[in-house]
């Protein structure tokens, strides 16, 4: 079984180009299956799991009030495990796949309206050499709707001024182009000229190294805290509200599926929403019976 995990952990991380976190996940929650149905001979018992070996880890999760997300992630990465054990002979069949899991409620992450997204760009931060990057970053990431750990990724080199263009390595190590505005384009000039250099990552922190992850969060987080939003805004937060002004303003969804480096449509969906007074106008002006004579 623990090579079996081992070598599916490997295939996500160099197939699937899977993060840390991820592979961490995976492995805590097949680990937990494994000591609930892996009470038989170790190098069979992978075999002898059926349908009722899957419900009765589903009770179990239940009986634990986990919630409908977490019981469905985890029957998500037994899935997955099991369907790489078939592509791989070890397995005849995924009888995972035979049960059905829990529909968890459809989550929709907070965006910021227009005039909070344009004061929290407009946000000033502390004095000091971190102003100009703090301010880049928050700019690009509104401006191009990246990943935080996209925009972590960035060297200067995948950075084309000329065009207003950065070239971004998204998930599965897919390629693709995004363009960013003006506003943004002026916030990397002023940084860039006082940063120096010609290679390296795109965003540094004090001592020249790649800026992080957590550091992306905490500048967000503490620029939104500056203007006097309460709530919990983070680069995701700014992902969303992207694409979210985007559509609300008439782009196409398939080009916004593009932008954000999604590989499905139905995802692009999950991201967008539009609110009622946008639905009011988009009636009244489309409706032919909508406007009085």
């Amino acid at each position: 079984m623990k090579d079996s995990l081992a070598a599916f952990l490997r295939y996500l991380s160099l197939e699937k180009d899977a993060s840390p976190h991820t592979l961490r996940s995976y492995r805590t929650d097949l680990l937990e299956f494994a000591q609930y149905a892996g009470t038989g001979d170790p190098s069979t018992w992978l075999a002898d799991v059926d349908i009722r070996t899957i419900r009765g880890y589903l009770a179990r999760l239940h009986a634990r009030s986990l919630d409908a997300a977490t019981v469905a992630r985890k029957l998500a990465a037994v899935r997955s495990w099991f369907r790489f054990l078939v592509r791989r002979g070890v397995l005849e069949r995924n009888v995972a796949r035979e049960v059905r899991g829990p529909r968890p409620p459809r989550k929709l992450v907070s965006f910021l309206p227009i005039d909070e997204a344009t004061a929290l760009m407009d946000a000033r931060a502390p004095d000091g050499p971190a102003r100009a990057r703090d301010t880049a970053v928050l700019e690009l990431l509104y401006a191009t709707g990246l990943r935080v750990s996209e925009l972590a990724g960035l060297d200067l080199d995948d950075v084309d001024g000329s065009q207003q263009t950065v070239r971004v390595l998204g998930k599965g190590r897919k390629e693709r182009i995004v363009p960013y505005g003006s506003r943004a384009a002026g916030a990397l000039a002023a940084y860039l000229e006082g940063r120096g250099g010609a290679a390296g990552p795109l965003f540094t922190n004090r001592r020249g190294g790649r800026l992080t992850v957590r550091s992306l969060h905490t500048i967000v987080r503490r620029s939104a805290a500056s203007i006097g939003i309460t709530r919990r805004v983070s680069p995701h937060t700014l992902r969303h509200t992207f694409a979210t002004h985007l559509l609300d303003a008439g782009a196409d969804l398939r080009v916004i599926q593009e932008l954000l480096g999604h590989s499905r449509l139905s995802t692009t969906q999950r991201y967008t929403h539009v609110g009622a007074d946008q639905l009011m106008r988009v009636y009244d002006a489309a409706h032919p019976r909508a406007r009085p004579k």
